[in-house]
């Protein structure tokens, strides 16, 4: 799947005199371990500030991402988000949002994202074609009706259809970067539906600390 198109990257950092995308970090690295020429035809071919259409189908066609926010000190939480087929919807090539569906209460990620917008998101397509989508970009948590308003505001023809899990809110993404994750060590499963027997039989206090 070609996840490329003809988007216009808006770089951010300036790095001996070249303007490039990521971090002074990773350049620092590319550095050490001699990988820039490498790492600067991916940001070239690969790394855009906006969702392509490509894109936008694939992220239509997944169940389940992964996701890491920080507080403000940096401390970082990664977590995990699933729901019916295209439950992250694409407003447009610069935003997409996610509902929070009800959980344990805790909202760590809510909780970080209300200190730190900035938002990592992983799709892995695990069953068919082995590949992966970064989403980088800050979060915003919405009510029902002000994520309405902003669809409208942004005229977009994205439906907000009902859910079979409790929604308590929604998670608004500002895009900043969108890549192709590396297929080469991601493996391939089998699609296992899950039943009611399944659910019942699952331990409530699976790691035994009560």
């Amino acid at each position: 799947m070609l996840l490329t198109q003809a988007i216009h990257i808006q770089p951010r950092y300036m790095v001996d005199s070249n303007l490039l995308p990521g971090s002074d970090g990773e350049h620092k690295m590319q550095e050490k371990f001699k990988t820039q020429n490498q790492a600067k035809d991916f940001y070239k071919r690969q790394m855009l500030d906006a969702i392509a259409p490509h894109m936008k189908t694939f992220i239509a066609e997944q169940r389940m991402v992964f996701i890491s926010t920080s507080d403000k000190h940096g401390e970082c939480d990664s977590s995990f988000r699933s729901g019916d087929f295209g439950f992250v919807r694409v407003i447009n090539e610069k935003y997409l949002v996610y509902p929070e569906f009800k959980g344990n209460g805790v909202l760590a990620s809510a909780g970080n994202i209300s200190e730190n917008p900035h938002i990592g998101m992983l799709f892995i397509d695990f069953f068919e074609n082995k590949v992966g989508l970064h989403v980088n970009g800050k979060a915003k948590i919405m009510n029902n009706q002000e994520l309405l308003l902003f669809i409208d505001k942004e005229a977009s023809d994205v439906q907000l259809t009902h859910s079979s899990q409790i929604i308590s809110f929604w998670i608004l993404v500002e895009v900043e970067e969108a890549y192709i994750h590396c297929s080469r060590n991601i493996p391939l499963l089998k699609r296992n539906e899950d039943t009611l027997q399944n659910e019942q039989s699952r331990p409530i206090d699976y790691f035994k600390l009560s």
